[in-house]
């Protein structure tokens, strides 16, 4: 068969799906990914994959723009004619589905997060979900990575009888293996995401400042490229002292093994949080907000801690909770989060729910 993955970016496909497409290739489909140019492409397409460009303005609202969008969907899979498509992130879903309802395709999304926009009300909610109707008429399946997420669907009455809840985008767990946690001399703690305000990172760099100055034997790690202006901030507490600032990290397990806990204080509209389930699978403890698309991988101090959300106080005061537990308790606190992602998120469960797509 002929599979066709369109997603806003050649990442998110190949960090989150390329196990897919592996036993996909592997199973003698022949497997395109219709997303933007990036280097991540160049990697699936060396190892089997082939690729159609299509650019997407992940944050834009320009209905022309838009419409060029549904135009260049249409015409890729025009030229390619897959049997089924599967479609990931909003607007790969919206447009990428009415672009298969209009040309008679098979097609499955995956609702990774409602987008700020939905979540927030509005005009823009209004027309996001008017959107979403129209566009997820005739697809197969919609497949949700939390409940509240799904939920929404139900209310606004969206592909009724459609949905299906999968453990997020699920993680590798032979490549994020479970690694022995660095000793006590130092405690380190990490924020692995997009820099963006709504993921927290105000919150966690006010933190790191607070407790650094309470506990000097404390390293406070930040990994990613950023999406919002904080180029100067980051420049500015790396320098300090008080942060060590990695950039985009292209293999985060190499901060992974020198850490003991990912602080993920988003309050951003998760899908679910695969730095989450990557630091679970590795035996790191978890500091993460009571909200959909994180507390899913957390039981509150059995793996990590709840913290409230947008809540600097609350957060300085987990972290101090985690930092008073003994060596003994951190690698127990890692080990349970091991156990958790074992049984309920293995990516293995997401790939064969996709296989039955295909039967």
């Amino acid at each position: 068969m002929k599979i066709a993955l369109i997603g806003n970016t050649g990442l998110s496909i190949y960090v989150y799906r390329f196990e897919l497409c592996e036993r996909l290739l592997k199973e003698g489909h022949e497997v395109y990914v219709i997303c933007p140019n990036d280097n991540y492409v160049t990697e699936m397409v060396e190892r089997g994959c082939k690729h159609y460009e299509v650019a997407v303005d992940r944050h834009g609202t320009n209905p022309i723009k838009d419409l060029k969008l549904l135009k260049a969907y249409k015409k890729a899979l025009k030229e390619i004619k897959p049997d089924i498509v599967f479609t990931y992130t909003i607007k790969p879903n919206i447009y990428g589905a009415m672009a298969c309802k209009k040309l008679k395709i098979p097609c499955s999304i995956n609702v990774t997060g409602l987008g700020t926009a939905v979540e927030k009300g509005g005009i823009l909610q209004i027309v996001t979900t008017m959107l979403y109707k129209i566009a997820l008429k005739k697809v197969k399946t919609v497949f949700f990575q939390n409940q509240d997420n799904m939920q929404f669907f139900i209310d606004k009455k969206i592909a009724l009888g459609k949905h299906y809840l999968l453990p997020g985008s699920g993680v590798n767990l032979e490549k994020f293996a479970l690694m022995d946690l660095p000793s006590e001399d130092n405690i380190g703690f990490v924020f692995i995401s997009r820099i963006m305000k709504e993921k927290g990172i105000d919150n966690y760099l006010d933190s790191a400042k607070n407790i650094k100055e309470k506990y000097p034997n404390t390293t406070f790690h930040v990994c990613g490229f950023c999406e919002e202006n904080y180029e100067q901030k980051l420049k500015e507490y790396h320098d300090n002292g008080i942060i060590v600032y990695h950039g985009m990290v292209r293999d985060i397990r190499t901060v992974l093994k020198d850490v003991h806990c990912t602080v993920h204080p988003s309050y951003y509209p998760e899908g679910l949080a695969n730095v989450l389930l990557e630091s679970g699978a590795t035996g790191r403890a978890i500091i993460t907000t009571d909200r959909a698309g994180c507390r899913e991988v957390l039981v509150d101090g059995v793996n990590g801690y709840l913290v409230k959300q947008d809540d600097t106080e609350d957060l300085i005061k987990q972290i101090e909770k985690y930092l008073a537990l003994s060596y003994q308790e951190k690698v127990q606190m890692g080990l349970n989060g091991r156990e958790k992602v074992e049984k309920e998120f293995d990516r293995q469960i997401v790939i064969e729910r996709y296989l039955k797509e295909l039967e």
